[in-house]
């Protein structure tokens, strides 16, 4: 049996599939959600309400996606009327941590980005 060759991710070849963790990664909405999720378990209308300005559809296939990619899993209580919650895996948990440092970031740095951001335009 050959054996297969692993592949080394490197994010800055064009070509490397490990680009396409890091657009997860680094959607708005998955970014948005981590912290709403590393509380514990939340039902859909619990994100939907959390979250302003996600549509339904955004809402479900950013979840979707983030099941997929193993940072979310999905609980069906098989109940009517149904009952379905959210809750971060492990490895959604060791990224939000990653997240919440750069939400932090966001929160003591957002005057100088908008400072920035005034000089850049006045000078253009």
């Amino acid at each position: 049996m050959a054996e297969r060759v692993r592949l080394v991710p490197n994010p800055w070849d064009a070509a490397c599939p490990s680009r396409e963790v890091l657009a997860m990664v680094g959607d708005k909405w998955a970014l948005l959600l981590m912290p709403k999720l590393a509380d514990g378990p939340k039902r859909n209308g619990e994100l939907i309400r959390a979250l302003a300005g996600v549509s339904q559809k955004m809402l479900t296939q950013t979840l979707r996606d983030m099941e997929r990619n193993g940072l979310v899993v999905r609980r069906d209580f098989q109940e009517v009327p149904p009952r379905v919650e959210y809750e971060l895996t492990e490895l959604g948990r060791s990224l939000g941590k990653v997240v919440a440092a750069l939400d932090q970031w966001v929160v003591d740095n957002y005057y100088e980005v908008e400072k920035a951001r005034g000089a850049f335009d006045r000078a253009a």
